[in-house]
């Protein structure tokens, strides 16, 4: 069933695929070349930005299927990092095999999305706020996509997992139903050729292109 709600929802068991604990470390490039091809894929040139949009995919290949069993009554999937595997081209994330324990947001947080934040920080210089930014959008976009197909979540339960550090304090969760979600950070998407501002962006209108972040990414909203 988890399939019904779109791709990001369902994860092949397939031993083959890379691990992503190489991901985390770079092992021989991979990142690197992982944000490369999203950069031409994305027609930008700017590797910060690809790598923002990266994290935001990545973000939400993870809480998909994890909210999605939630939803459905069903114990989220065991992706602890020694299990969880990727795939390059189209990108994509897998399993070793199928596993025992239930995933928890500290799995989720600890052993992926934090390292990954470090990790594209480190080969591109993006800002990790920015990136946490992202995982929080992630969250809220995925539960909008159950939303849409007749599977409304606790927002009281959003609301604790958008309290984790350190996705705490990246936006305001507004009343409403469905309650909207206004980030503290631009994505960057903006920057893009087609690109423009997001529905949660900080920004009510688009920077000037010619703006640049700060050399410490304090900048980068």
């Amino acid at each position: 069933m988890l399939a019904e709600f779109g791709p990001f929802f369902t994860l092949a068991a397939d031993p083959r695929a890379a691990a992503t604990a190489d991901l985390y470390r770079n092992s021989g490039g991979v990142l690197d070349a992982l944000v490369d091809r999203h950069a031409a894929r994305l027609r930008t040139t700017e590797r910060r930005v690809a790598a923002s949009i990266l994290y935001q995919e990545f973000a939400a290949r993870l809480w998909s299927p994890v909210l999605g069993c939630l939803a459905l009554g069903r114990p989220p999937p065991d992706l602890r990092v020694r299990r969880l595997r990727w795939r390059a081209d189209p990108f994509g994330l897998a399993v070793s095999s199928h596993g025992t324990r239930a995933a928890t947001p500290a799995v989720l947080v600890d052993e992926h999305l934090r390292p990954m934040a470090t990790a594209l920080h480190d080969c591109t210089r993006v800002a990790v706020s920015l990136l946490w930014g992202n995982a929080a959008s992630a969250l809220v976009g995925t539960v909008t996509v159950l939303r849409l197909h007749g599977r409304p979540f606790d927002a009281g339960l959003v609301r604790d997992l958008l309290d984790v550090p350190p996705l705490r304090g990246a936006g305001t969760l507004l009343d409403g139903d469905p309650p909207a979600f206004r980030r503290r950070s631009c994505c960057l998407y903006y920057r893009l050729p087609s690109g423009g501002l997001c529905s949660d962006c900080c920004f009510t209108s688009a920077p000037s292109l010619r703006w640049r972040a700060r050399s410490d990414g304090g900048a980068d909203r």
